[in-house]
């Protein structure tokens, strides 16, 4: 029996369940379909949000030839061999065959290369699927010829709806008298990935031998510990491998860290996503307690992506240590939240007269630029003056924590701003 997940994929775009934004009555992508044609196509999203499964809905609805493959297991040859099966579909009037890539990200720039030719010629109409960037992962040449669409982790109502049609449609779950009585363990081990739904759904069903299937949060939990092997299976753990790995470099435990680290290699994953995650770490958890460390991780980034595995390990180790034994700070990512939640919140307040550029005499006479102090021309390089727009004068966004290197910025900025840093 196919996995209820794939039982329950949806044909169209009336079945399909979230990315309104896309898909929705007023959704870019569903009116760009009623167009009857389509540009080639990068859907960039977690896993288990509908990428695959848009991709054949499109091409079902536009009556397109459907050719696939996975960057994993497919090499030129093989997009080379899909391309001349596409040029064989091409014939009198009729619209260019869909060739969809799973994971696009993981091709090569040769791979890609080589379907350059073929999009820009218009022998296919590439749908590509990718969970990262595709600013990074996709050459310029081919992203330029591509309509970026992102897609979201489903909600909460989503998945409701998706747990409903699943015990009321499918054909083997809706004999079963089913109680969800809980959801919480079910959406939260998901995380808006509706493959993991079903599949925890069709796991913990399948482990009660009854008719009678009631559905607690205490038993999906422990069904799912029982089963965890089964459970990631298509590895679907990817995302809670590396969300563990960045709590253990933020927690300073380098021993759990680096556990972390080589599960991800053991499995496969690409050295220049966990190298991009350093990076965030270095600037989010540890930022200006230690700003050598952004410096080693953006390094670390050039290293691993020119050398590659297997020695691109020996570098990421070194940086995970360093990472995850330094001092930390959030003050840098805190600090601009605060200060895009103030401007949100606010609007755009005037910036203050004496800050303001005055390159023309008309602004001069507006007194643009007047009063304005030249930090250097005082002692110390500095000279108290009001830099915010008067309303927020005072607000603080930047705090301090108690770390050697910041509490070294603490008293310059006392120093400095004896009105403003009181604490």
């Amino acid at each position: 029996m196919k996995p209820l997940a794939e039982r329950l994929r949806p044909q169209s775009l009336e079945t399909y369940i979230g990315q309104k934004h896309l898909v929705g009555k007023n959704g870019v992508l569903r009116k760009v379909l009623q167009t009857g044609r389509i540009p080639s196509i990068i859907f960039w999203g977690p896993p288990g949000v509908g990428k695959t499964t848009l991709s054949k809905i499109i091409a079902r609805q536009l009556e397109r030839p459907f050719f696939e493959l996975s960057a994993i297991n497919s090499g030129v040859k093989d997009i080379r061999e899909a391309i001349n099966n596409a040029k064989k579909q091409t014939f009198f009037s009729r619209p260019n065959p869909i060739l969809f890539i799973d994971e696009i990200h993981r091709f090569s720039k040769s791979q890609q290369d080589a379907l350059l030719g073929a999009v820009e010629q218009g022998i296919v109409t590439l749908i590509g699927a990718t969970t990262e960037n595709p600013s990074f992962e996709v050459i310029s040449a081919l992203l330029s010829r591509c309509q970026v669409y992102t897609l979201k982790h489903l909600e909460e109502s989503d998945l409701e709806e998706l747990l409903q049609i699943a015990i009321t449609k499918d054909a083997f779950l809706k004999v079963k008298n089913i109680d969800i009585q809980e959801r919480n363990a079910l959406f939260q081990y998901s995380g808006g990935d509706a493959h993991k739904l079903l599949n925890i759904l069709e796991l913990t069903v399948n482990a009660q031998s009854n008719d009678s299937i009631i559905i607690t949060d205490k038993t999906v939990t422990e069904n799912l510990q029982q089963n965890l092997v089964q459970y990631d299976k298509n590895g679907e753990m990817h995302y809670d491998i590396i969300s563990a790995f960045i709590k253990s470099v933020r927690g300073s435990d380098p021993n759990a860290a680096v556990y972390w680290l080589a599960r991800m290699l053991e499995g496969g994953e690409d050295v220049k996503f966990i190298a991009r995650r350093l990076i965030i770490l270095a600037a989010e958890d540890i930022g200006l307690a230690n700003p050598n460390a952004l410096l080693l991780a953006n390094n670390c980034f050039d290293a691993v992506h020119k050398i590659g595995m297997p020695e691109a390990r020996i570098i990421l180790s070194q940086t995970t240590i360093y990472l995850a034994t330094s001092a930390k700070s959030n003050t840098a990512y805190t600090a601009i939240n605060d200060a895009l939640a103030h401007v949100r919140k606010s609007g755009n307040l005037s910036v203050p007269l004496h800050l303001r550029n005055a390159p023309t005499k008309l602004m001069k006479e507006l007194n643009y630029g007047k009063s304005y102090k030249y930090a250097h021309d005082f002692d110390g390089n500095f000279v108290e003056q009001d830099f915010l727009p008067e309303t927020i004068k005072g607000k603080i966004f930047y705090r301090p924590q108690n770390n050697p290197a910041e509490n070294k910025v603490l008293q310059r900025l006392k120093n400095w701003w004896k009105r403003v840093y009181r604490y």
